[in-house]
């Protein structure tokens, strides 16, 4: 209960920073009372913004959640005829996919130009709100950072057999396999992918869940998000394991996304849109993803510094990949992940 208290009071504590944000108007509220959002971020970790947007600015927010893939899917089957205003997704590649086909629009400067262009839109149709790298975590009770491998690809050497987990059906493994692709080209990896299924490995429905095996022992190693090993210590602080970080140039496994925020294209709510993205770029909002308990993500704006003990992003020399192309060839690293059985 006093942990509980203590998380809760922390969590506050920095959204307090978003007040400076801009206080409710009149014409605020008259602008439009519903916004509403398919948000690829879960609800967990995601409603107490949500909350703080709607006692800022009076208006109300109406939001989806869901997988970021299948929320683009669904903005994308929806058409001109979406409810949507904002589109608020796990990664670029889904943000990508539904900017291709038109159905994002144009970001205003004054949106674009508080986050570095890396983590921009090439067609300014999105803006990355947080970033996050890819690693490998391990399980320190069995291994130790020096036993594992260089690079992503020595995870295919029998050594690993039946011991790694991966999310395939998650967006973000599937933007990492566009960006391999884009690096390494459509052969090579398949050959990885086909490799690490013949060696056994095992297949999970979530970051969260790789990150639990690896914990339990079930596996010794898991690809995800390195956010999602603080979340695992929030709840048990003495879970064996740990982030590794892969330093290879050009190593796709060490691919640095973002989450990040669209405006719908048809939306009759734009100005109070522009309200929220700016909302989430606010210094205390990027504090509270990267300091709150439990979070870690990359803030992305000037003035807010990560969570000590990660790296800096420009010392992560991952895949050199422009975001805004993993959009357009996600539709084939799709094909790609069912061909070689990751998800039939």
């Amino acid at each position: 209960m006093l942990r509980r208290a203590v998380t809760l009071i922390a969590a506050i504590a920095i959204l307090g920073g978003a007040a400076a944000f801009s206080a409710p108007t009149s014409a605020g509220r008259s602008e439009a009372m519903t916004l509403t959002i398919y948000s690829g971020r879960d609800e967990r970790f995601v409603k107490p913004l949500y909350d703080r947007f709607m006692e800022l600015t009076g208006l109300e927010l109406r939001v989806r959640y869901g997988d970021s893939a299948t929320l683009a899917a669904t903005l994308l089957e929806e058409g001109s005829n979406s409810p949507a205003d904002i589109f608020f997704a796990q990664d670029a590649g889904a943000l990508g996919a539904v900017a291709s086909e038109g159905r994002l629009q144009v970001l205003p400067e004054s949106v674009l130009r508080r986050v570095p262009k890396r983590f921009r839109a090439p067609g300014k149709r999105w803006v990355g709100v947080t970033g996050r790298a890819r690693v490998v975590a391990y399980n320190t009770d069995v291994l130790s950072a020096r036993q594992l491998p260089a690079t992503i690809w020595g995870y295919t050497h029998p050594r690993w057999k039946d011991k790694l987990g991966l999310p395939p059906t998650n967006a973000s493994f599937q933007a990492f396999v566009t960006a391999m692709r884009l690096r390494a080209g459509d052969d090579r990896t398949r050959d990885w992918l086909i490799a690490l299924r013949e060696n056994g490995v095992r297949y999970y429905p979530s970051n969260s869940r790789v990150l639990d095996a690896v914990a339990s022992r079930e596996i010794q190693v898991g690809f995800v998000n390195h956010y999602y090993l603080y979340q695992l210590k929030e709840q048990r602080p003495s879970a064996p394991v740990a982030n590794h970080f892969l330093r290879a140039k050009r190593d796709p496994g060490a691919l640095i996304n973002v989450a990040g925020a669209g405006i719908v294209t048809g939306t009759e709510n734009r100005r109070a849109a522009v309200r929220f993205v700016n909302f989430l770029l606010a210094r205390g909002i990027q504090r509270f993803f990267a300091h709150s308990p439990g979070r870690a993500e990359y803030p992305l704006v000037r003035g807010v510094r990560p969570r000590a003990g990660l790296p800096p992003l420009q010392n992560i020399e991952g895949a050199k990949i422009n975001l805004g192309a993993l959009g357009r060839h996600l539709p084939r690293t799709l094909e790609l992940l069912n061909e070689v059985g990751y998800t039939r």
